[in-house]
């Protein structure tokens, strides 16, 4: 009797032990704050700052280990469009970069002299205004870092999104959302900041893939622009598509669709180019040659030797120099680092399926550089001149000296409260309750490469289009209709039509948007009101008081 009831005992006090470790761990993976932050880009960064500033709870749920995004991703050589719209955290962002190459011990492996002073057509490092835009991808990690560390903001890094059921609606709202580790996030107001919309697809909001009919939003610049070409990102002459030139039964060499080319402005699922953002030195005490990727086949740029025979010599034109001899190396011409065609699935792929997309491009453009530093069929004068050429040795020391960021140029857009499309960017039509502004062209980098009518390989999809003058950008594309989510704001994958957002997508308006994004969140969280309900009038004072530009005219 008595081992029976000692028996009872140890098997309650077990359970009870059992109950509390259960619900210690469950409170543990329970995390909550007024606003919740999912992505670690550069619009995640400012939109915390803001939050924490504005005096409310914040956490940063990051899929990434390194913030920033593409500002510490490899493009330091910032498209910045007329600098006088980029105002608030923004600007304080580019403050800092001045700062930091304002000591000479920023300038490790030139003198800063030796740099010049030139950049876009305009000055790199602004000491009338305080302002540096050019700058190394480690220099910019390290301000978006200490824009977290002085604000104690926590960053769960690493934090997946569980996109097939991992978020909570009640009332058209977010209540929570699961991460693939487990943890629950727990707030009154989410953002989502990556580059995907990821968290903005799972909770139920609209948005599209892909390009608009130009007749959707009534504009001249979507969908297809066969024989459109405005950055000379096409092939200039006639180069023969086929495995065996003349000979369609060959087949068509790598990388070029059998897919007809349908009419001008017609609507489809495909999306411009992604690259990597190259950090690459000619200082042979700071660089590590290309490396042979485990896939290498010459083969895949055999078009890119054709266009070297046919003459083609612009290879180092977008080699553009950022400090201490460094490159920001961007796509440009008819073939290169952009890997076109290759991620239509991208934006709503699983996070396997991204994996590979991600590799594939990683492998494309190493294969690009090992092939033109070391075919011989590459002209004498472009593969002598690449052998000076590495990766930066002192960037990205934990992947390779490669960067981290894919440059995701556009992926899932919100179809929000309003639609930004060109004729906002045209100045055709007032745009309503600015928040931000943007001044970049209009860009679309290539969508297709396909066989043009007389039988020769061409690019499609390279629209090249600037405003007159900058233009505003409405809070309500940042805001979800009412109807599908109240407490959701959307700084990145914006309420816009493609070719807007070829305008939008650039990274000082992505930060601009990020603070003003967290602004109308502690409105809304304030007042306890949905983020579509807020006061404009009283966001538009808070804005201006933080030093946002809002409209250059008033």
């Amino acid at each position: 009797m008595k081992n029976k009831y000692r028996s009872f005992i140890l098997n309650t006090l077990y359970f009870i032990v059992l109950f509390y470790i259960s619900s210690c761990s469950n409170k543990d993976n329970i995390h909550k704050a007024d606003i919740i932050i999912y992505g670690g880009t550069s619009a995640a960064v400012t939109a915390a700052v803001e939050a924490i500033q504005s005096g409310k709870t914040v956490l940063v749920v990051s899929p990434d280990t390194h913030l920033g995004g593409l500002s510490s991703g490899g493009l330091g050589f910032t498209d910045t469009g007329d600098k006088s719209t980029i105002g608030g955290l923004s600007r304080e962002f580019y403050h800092r970069v001045w700062q930091h190459y304002s000591d000479s011990a920023a300038w490790k492996w030139q003198k800063h002299a030796e740099f010049g002073n030139k950049g876009q057509g305009t000055v790199a490092m602004d000491g009338e205004n305080r302002t540096m835009w050019i700058f190394e991808p480690h220099v910019a990690e390290k301000v978006f870092e200490d824009f977290i560390a002085e604000n104690k903001i926590i960053v769960l890094r690493n934090e997946w999104l569980n996109r097939t059921n991992g978020v909570v609606r009640k009332d058209g709202k977010i209540i929570s959302f699961k991460t693939l580790s487990g943890k629950i996030f727990s707030g009154k107001v989410f953002i989502d900041a990556t580059y995907e919309g990821d968290l903005m697809a799972a909770a139920g909001v609209s948005y599209h893939v892909g390009r608009e009919a130009c007749s959707v939003y009534n504009e001249t610049w979507n969908g297809v622009q066969a024989e459109v070409f405005q950055h000379g990102h096409h092939f200039k002459d006639k180069i023969d598509p086929y495995k065996t030139p003349g000979k369609p039964e060959s087949g068509l060499i790598y990388g070029i669709s059998s897919e007809p080319i349908a009419p001008n402005c017609t609507g489809d699922n495909k999306i411009q180019a992604y690259c990597f953002r190259l950090c690459m030195s000619n200082n042979k005490d700071n660089l590590v040659p290309f490396p042979k990727p485990e896939n290498y086949d010459p083969a895949n740029y055999e078009l890119l030797g054709r266009a070297f025979d046919a003459g083609w010599r612009e290879w180092f034109n977008k080699f553009d120099l950022i400090p201490n001899r460094k490159t920001d190396t961007n796509n440009h011409g008819p073939f290169s680092s952009d890997f076109i065609g290759m991620n239509y699935d991208y934006p709503e792929a699983s996070y396997e399926r991204r994996k590979e997309i991600i590799k594939a491009h990683e492998e494309y453009q190493k294969g690009l550089l090992y092939y033109v530093a070391n075919d011989l069929r590459v002209p004498k004068e472009i593969h002598n001149e690449m052998q000076n050429w590495g990766l930066a040795k002192d960037e990205f020391t934990d992947n390779g000296n490669w960067s981290r960021q894919l440059y995701i140029r556009e992926a899932r857009r919100m179809v929000g409260v309003y639609v930004t499309s060109e004729n906002d960017v045209l100045a055709k039509r007032e745009v309503p309750a600015p928040i931000g502004m943007g001044s970049y062209a209009m860009d679309s980098h290539n969508a297709q490469r396909y066989v043009a009518s007389e039988g020769f390989v061409q690019n499609e999809g390279d629209i090249g289009v600037s405003p007159e003058s900058p233009y505003s950008i409405s809070y309500g594309s940042i805001i979800p209709k009412k109807e599908e989510c109240k407490n959701l704001l959307v700084p990145v994958c914006v309420s816009s039509s493609h070719i807007a957002y070829g305008s939008i997508r650039m990274e000082p308006v992505f930060m601009i948007l990020g603070q003003s994004a967290a602004l109308a969140a502690s409105i809304a969280i304030d007042n306890n009101q949905a983020v579509q309900d807020i006061e404009y009038v009283k966001l538009k004072e808070i804005l201006l008081k933080k030093n946002q530009v809002l409209n250059l005219s008033k």
